[in-house]
């Protein structure tokens, strides 16, 4: 690995990885390092889930003790082999970077460089003609509210996954790496982010009215103490969630990560590290599966 300032080669492409020793994750020592070794060696599962789509990324300069921003548009300086796509919006445009099977694991390696450590993309990919396609998964945040935690996300997940299977989908359950569970449903692209934004809306505010002392699927805060928010809204063409086997920006290296329906009701469910990945994923296969038949080479 590389040392201060050195520049390092990734699947041909080059860069410099600076301070590779500057500690990142402040109450685990986790260093820069760490994280550009995490994304090469989890680029194979991170990829399918996350290439082809814009990638706003949450950077933490001086580690996750310091401030964060999120950023959309491509870095000033950043490597000329990095692919980009433009999104129009009606009052600007963003140049995004986007993963791809063949510049990835290197554009991986360079959002670790920058400190960013979560990766936030939507739901649906972009065309090969450059436009936003049609969603080929469909998203549901678990947000626990003030006094529940992970247990009462697990009862709400079973609500949710029993729902979408009536609907005719199986879903993968994630760990967010925060507080809750995500949920994702692969579908055949065959709907727009409208549709399966009002869908999965329906959903929620059923799930609300069968279940409202465990439920909530309006967003005010003061909604959701004591239960467990079914946020549907990330389903937006404009909105994003954290992919799956992204780090996040906690206080300790935690990670998005896909879980089989026996670990998330195992009773002993809880967020997962960096340091634990690989093993997981050894022993058990890749839990995000699933929903890669959705994933357009």
């Amino acid at each position: 690995m590389a040392r201060r300032g050195e520049t390092i080669e990734i699947a041909g492409h080059r860069l410099v990885l600076t301070n590779p020793d500057k500690v990142l994750y402040p109450e685990s020592g986790t260093t820069k390092r760490e994280v550009l070794r995490y994304y090469q060696d989890t680029a194979e599962l991170l990829l399918p889930c996350a290439a082809g789509r814009p990638v706003t990324r949450k950077r933490w300069v001086e580690g996750v003790a310091g401030p964060a921003f999120f950023q959309k548009d491509l870095e000033v300086g950043a490597p000329d082999w990095v692919p980009t796509r433009v999104q129009h919006h009606r009052d600007h445009d963003n140049t995004y970077p986007v993963l791809d099977a063949a510049t990835g694991a290197a554009t991986l390696a360079w959002f670790a460089q920058l400190a960013a450590l979560e990766l936030h993309v939507p739901q649906w990919r972009f065309e090969p003609d450059g436009r936003p396609g049609n969603p080929d998964r469909m998203v549901f945040d678990l947000d626990p509210g003030e006094g529940v935690g992970l247990p009462a996300c697990v009862a709400v997940a079973k609500l949710v996954r029993r729902a979408l299977e009536a609907a005719g989908h199986d879903c993968v359950p994630v760990t967010s790496g925060s507080k809750g569970i995500h949920l994702y449903a692969a579908i055949d692209g065959s709907r727009s982010s409208e549709e399966i934004d009002g869908f999965a809306h329906e959903l929620a505010a059923s799930l609300e009215a069968a279940h409202p002392d465990l439920v909530v699927s309006t967003m005010r805060k003061a909604d959701r103490r004591g239960r467990v928010l079914v946020d549907w809204s990330q389903n937006s063409a404009s909105k994003t969630t954290v992919a799956p086997y992204s780090l996040r920006g906690r206080s300790r290296p935690t990670v998005a990560m896909p879980r089989t329906w026996r670990e998330i009701t195992s009773g002993r469910l809880r967020q997962i590290e960096l340091r634990e990945v690989l093993a997981m994923v050894r022993r058990r296969g890749d839990a995000a599966a699933p929903l890669h038949a959705a994933v357009r080479a």
